[in-house]
């Protein structure tokens, strides 16, 4: 419960609206108007807004919570060298039962509320344990498990990710009050042989889910799949097996071509965008604004901190609306509206989460509220632009989720951090020992 008074807002169509009232109760928007509301005590709680913006909260659409502990531990190599020579040896070391993908994700979430993302669609192992935590810190998050990695045809039934994803539809899959959400994983056109895609696909329509892949990220993995399936790219050999045919989030789609736009508008692929871990690993630079104008539904992903390095999504909006604007040569493409866009209401589409993403009446109470009474805000001409190029994710003083305020000013109200932070470097410290026996 509460009310947020005399505060500047971003609107649902993130027009910008100064002095404004807004209401939150239970889990719901209730109120927004210019005037205060006439029972304004049925909220309870006031929040003073005066110097500061409330909007719709954020969403990322693409993160691999637990690879926390691999930040800064893999740097300077292409994709390939980086999963195979260092990325990949280093997961395999990682332990459940030592708690290692339960404190990597648990750290990333603070670093995320403190970034004011509420929502997060996760791909990783040690699935049991990222629900858990999502649970606990009251977030909301898409997750699946990456045991269907196979690289040859295996029989899924004989899978410990077979038992697994039984038990995550069964006991998570919508579980705290919608919160939880389970997807398949289809890690990439090269780690996933196509029976394997089928039958993901197939439990996917069975249990009412949606799929999360990575898609075209590097050149090397687009042409490479044109040679194997003759001529086809990885999108057209996805839709070829089904899996357009479910909800999709596809992360990168770096080298999609003008047909590959085609289909995924046409069949409603959301596309997560992951700017950031795109440069560093100098896998280039999506075709956003052709996608855009094709209706491609067009999110946000911060990616793993082993390509990345940081959670602060609203860096990743301006690394996109910077570089896409460079690498077309025009200062035209990617508003200020368009990259919000992709914070918020897109990244809540491509997750299934139809009541969230804009600052409503009857919309969930996702909201953030950023200082804009900084030397880096002023002056504002729009409020949108100020956001994309001038903010940062460090001007984030609450982050409300569901209308139960998680972190504010500096204080996270469902995490231990320190004790997340002492755990994750006992983790690693674990981790290395184990690499070097």
């Amino acid at each position: 419960m509460m009310l947020f008074t005399h505060i500047n807002v971003l609107d649902e169509n993130l027009d910008w609206q100064k002095d404004q009232f807004v209401g939150v109760e239970g889990s719901t928007i209730t109120y927004v108007g210019a005037t205060e509301p006439t029972d304004p005590e049925r909220f309870g709680e006031r929040y003073d807004g005066h110097g500061k913006l409330l909007m719709s909260a954020f969403y990322n659409t693409h993160a691999h919570t637990p690879m926390t502990l691999l930040r800064g531990y893999a740097e300077n190599q292409p994709l390939q060298q980086w999963l195979n020579d260092t990325v990949w040896p280093f997961e395999g070391k990682m332990s459940v039962e030592h708690g290692h993908h339960y404190w990597g994700c648990m750290l990333a979430q603070a670093e995320m509320l403190r970034y004011g993302i509420v929502g997060y669609t996760d791909m990783y192992f040690g699935t049991i344990d990222r629900c858990k935590a999502a649970i606990e810190a009251g977030m909301k998050a898409n997750h699946c498990d990456g045991g269907t990695m196979c690289f040859v045809e295996t029989d899924y039934d004989t899978l410990p990710v077979a038992a697994l994803n039984k038990q995550l539809f069964d006991e998570y899959h919508l579980a705290a009050d919608g919160r939880i959400r389970i997807d398949m994983c289809v890690h990439a056109e090269y780690t996933t042989p196509q029976g394997m895609i089928e039958r993901c696909v197939a439990e996917a329509k069975a249990n009412n889910a949606g799929l999360h892949i990575h898609m075209s990220e590097t050149q090397t993995e687009h042409e490479e799949c044109k040679q194997r399936h003759d001529g086809m790219t990885p999108a057209a050999w996805f839709d070829s097996l089904g899996a357009f045919d479910v909800p999709v989030t596809a992360a990168h789609c770096v080298w999609v071509e003008p047909s590959d736009i085609e289909l995924m508008a046409r069949k409603g692929v959301n596309v997560s965008l992951n700017p950031a871990s795109n440069m560093k690993l100098a896998s280039g630079f999506a075709p956003v604004q052709a996608m855009i104008d094709a209706g491609v539904n067009c999110s946000l992903g911060t990616d793993g901190m082993a390509s990345n390095n940081t959670h602060n999504i609203l860096q990743s909006a301006y690394l996109l609306a910077c570089s896409q604007k460079g690498n077309a040569l025009d200062p035209t493409v990617i508003t200020p509206k368009q990259a919000l866009q992709m914070l918020t209401i897109n990244g809540a589409r491509a997750q299934g989460r139809s009541d969230c993403g804009v600052l409503a009446v009857d919309k969930k109470a996702d909201l953030v509220v950023i200082d804009v009474d900084t030397p880096w805000m002023c002056p504002v001409y729009d409020m949108a632009t100020n956001l994309l190029y001038s903010a940062n994710g460090a001007d984030v003083l609450l982050t409300m989720c569901d209308g139960k305020v998680l972190y504010e000013n500096g204080e996270y109200k469902t995490i231990d951090i320190e004790k997340a932070k002492a755990e994750v470097c006992r983790s690693v410290g674990e981790i290395l020992d184990a690499l070097h026996e």
